[in-house]
């Protein structure tokens, strides 16, 4: 009956969303030169178009520069390649093995039938931890959420040590005396394209979401916080990303200078010149062992740490869609978590506040303490979503809305709701994450179709609700309802929040050196 009942009160919102077979725009005069995109099923692609030019040579570990025009029409039929990192990682997503340091291009996918449409915006940043991740991966395709009635844009970044590396030369030669954040800078830049060129797509420039999911969730989360993203997003979209609690403050900046440091002496490069005659292979291969490469707040693209910003008023105020899985850690934490190793690892990370922390895990045999070891990192990731949330509406600002994904294991989705499993249903693409392929069901399809409902009503208006779609109310200090995604979807009270206190009291208790955790 379940599925029945999805599947009817998702009728109407699906054939609300139908558009005609044919899409129109076809050639489109961009920043650079113009570009024919590729008609397919009532949505046009436009794939590689350069928002930058190439960030290599002399350009390398610098501010994102204008793009280099070109002559003619480029063919806009195929992706650019990724950005620099660990080739296993593209084959692990069956992402196309193409890769390089010139990387700076963006995809749109449109179903306007003319520039007239003004269509809401919704650009996708991937995630990867910030060493990994690619536009190309096939689970990130926009044909379908496009079709529901967006322009979708997905925009590439630099990664590893070239997006973030950090070092006192680079600061001396930047205009604005820092480095590091390359990466948000590309984003930023992708961002200023949107807003010159998007109109041609049939796309409004005034109603652009930013969506993100892990790395990327986090990238949306500290771009709210960033004046240099102002004016340029008017939504945003954080599905398990960090950024914006005690839990997620990242390296300072002397700390990511000092492992700049280590990176350049195991190149053997004396000085930064050096270090931009080598590969980029290389550069790759000697990230290993030095140390994460992450954003840092750096004073300029990040005026200092995000909860800070937040709680002081400072940040882009826009509405707010945010929310994580309920079984994030079951593959992001390794097997064979024994009790005493548990245990002793909590003890480590706690301190005074692990008797508390143990508690509320049950870790007594091998099973226990392997699963504990996942709802640990499971509850952080919530903790980041449910912080954000707080931290929005206790400020009085727009709506903020708050998610749960906990789409049981099936044959459909085999680990259950693990971290990105919402991805498939987000983008409509039946190529699962984490490696996975497997054909959505009824049951899956029908929760596609209303987490789709939600995430485009929410890039039209702001607010997720709408039609034929189950009400969502809006998060608040002292209504902390989330929405419950699964097969029967529905309000409710915030899951784990016993865990989520204590583990916000004991981040809230420690100095900045407590607030470090790895990027997800």
């Amino acid at each position: 009956m379940k599925m029945l009942w999805i599947g009817a009160t998702l009728a109407g919102v699906a054939l609300g969303c139908a558009r005609p077979a044919a899409a129109q725009i076809g050639v489109v005069s961009v920043t650079g030169g113009r570009v024919e995109g590729v008609t397919a099923g009532g949505v046009t692609s436009f794939k590689g178009i350069p928002f930058a030019a190439p960030p290599v040579g002399n350009l390398r570990w610098r501010t994102p520069q204008p793009v280099k025009p070109w002559s003619g029409i480029k063919k806009a039929d195929h992706f650019g390649p990724s950005c620099m990192q660990d080739p296993k990682i593209l084959k692990l997503f069956d992402t196309p093995p193409a890769m390089s340091e010139d990387c700076l291009y963006l995809n749109a996918w449109t179903p306007a039938r003319s520039a007239r449409e003004r269509l809401p915006v919704m650009v996708w940043i991937y995630g990867g931890g910030f060493f990994a991740g690619s536009t190309s991966q096939p689970l990130y395709d926009g044909t379908q959420l496009a079709g529901k009635g967006v322009v979708l844009v997905s925009v590439a970044y630099r990664l590893g040590a070239l997006g973030f590396l950090a070092d006192p030369e680079l600061n001396a030669e930047s205009p604005y005396h820092v480095s590091g954040n390359y990466a948000f800078l590309d984003v930023i830049a992708a961002l200023k394209w949107v807003q010159a060129n998007i109109r041609k797509f049939g796309g409004d420039p005034s109603r652009v979401t930013i969506f993100g999911q892990s790395a990327g969730g986090s990238t949306v989360g500290w771009l709210a916080a960033s004046p240099l993203a102002k004016g340029l997003f008017q939504r945003a979209i954080s599905e398990s990303g960090g950024g914006e609690d005690k839990l997620s403050a990242f390296d300072s900046l002397p700390m990511a200078q000092a492992i700049g440091e280590r990176f350049l002496a195991k190149l053997g490069a004396r000085d930064i010149a050096a270090a931009r005659a080598l590969s980029a292979e290389a550069l790759v291969k000697a990230q290993a062992g030095v140390g994460r490469f992450l954003p840092v707040p750096d004073g300029y693209v990040l005026p200092g740490d995000a909860y800070d910003l937040f709680r002081a008023n400072r940040f882009n105020d826009t509405p707010l869609l945010l929310g994580s899985n309920a079984d994030e850690g079951r593959v992001l934490v390794p097997s064979g978590i024994t009790p005493a190793r548990f245990e002793a690892q909590i003890r480590t990370q706690f301190g005074s506040y692990a008797d508390a922390i143990l508690a509320l895990y049950p870790h007594e045999t091998n099973v226990e303490a392997e699963q504990a070891a996942r709802d640990v990192l499971t509850d952080s990731l919530g903790l980041d979503a449910w912080t954000w949330a707080l931290l929005y509406s206790e400020k009085d600002t727009d709506k903020v809305h708050l998610y749960y994904f906990d789409r049981a294991a099936s044959p459909d989705l085999p680990l259950g709701p693990v971290h990105a499993s919402e991805l498939g249903y987000v983008f409509d693409n039946a190529n699962g994450s984490i490696g996975l392929h497997f054909p959505l069901g009824p049951q899956d399809s029908a929760l596609s179709s209303l987490m789709q409902g939600y995430w485009v009503n929410f890039a039209k208006t702001g607010d997720p609700n709408g039609p034929g779609l189950p009400q969502w109310p809006a998060f608040g200090p002292s209504s902390q309802r989330v929405m419950y995604l699964d097969t029967h979807p529905r309000a409710g009270p915030v899951p784990n929040l016993r865990q989520l206190k204590v583990l916000d009291a004991y981040f809230a208790s420690q100095g900045d050196e407590a607030k470090r955790k790895p990027a997800n």
